[in-house]
């Protein structure tokens, strides 16, 4: 990772490797979360109303997998704070330019993850 990749960047990039890699893991824990939810609903013949709680698991795995990508902690954007130290060790947005651009770029992500995590539930739902 190049040092700029590893700086607060105002409605670009809030966390830094250690969150990175929790959001990964979020990810994984959601996907394979998803992966056994979808398996007990195909495998049971619920009904398509009870197949709709596949988006949970999915979206969990989605908004992990893009904070990861994007290197953009939705909470932290929302709640102006950023991390490049440890895990959960956090710091306050001053600047309130800088906050309202993580708060729109949060949006966004949030906006980017959705689209996954609905064509996710949408595959459960039709099969």
């Amino acid at each position: 990772m190049s040092n700029s990749e590893n700086q607060y960047q105002a409605g670009a990039c809030n966390i830094g490797p250690s969150e990175i890699h929790r959001r990964y893991q979020v990810a994984i824990v959601g996907g394979t979360i998803y992966l056994i939810l979808s398996f007990l609903l195909l495998s049971s013949n619920e009904t398509s109303l009870i197949r709709l709680t596949a988006f949970i698991p999915a979206m969990i795995t989605s908004v992990g997998y893009v904070q990861a990508r994007r290197r953009f902690c939705l909470a932290y954007g929302f709640a102006g704070l950023v991390n490049f130290g440890r895990a959960g060790d956090v710091s306050k947005i001053a600047d309130p330019v800088a906050l309202a651009a993580d708060r729109a770029y949060a949006f966004k992500v949030l906006f980017i993850a959705l689209i996954p995590a609905l064509l996710m539930t949408g595959v459960i739902y039709f099969l």
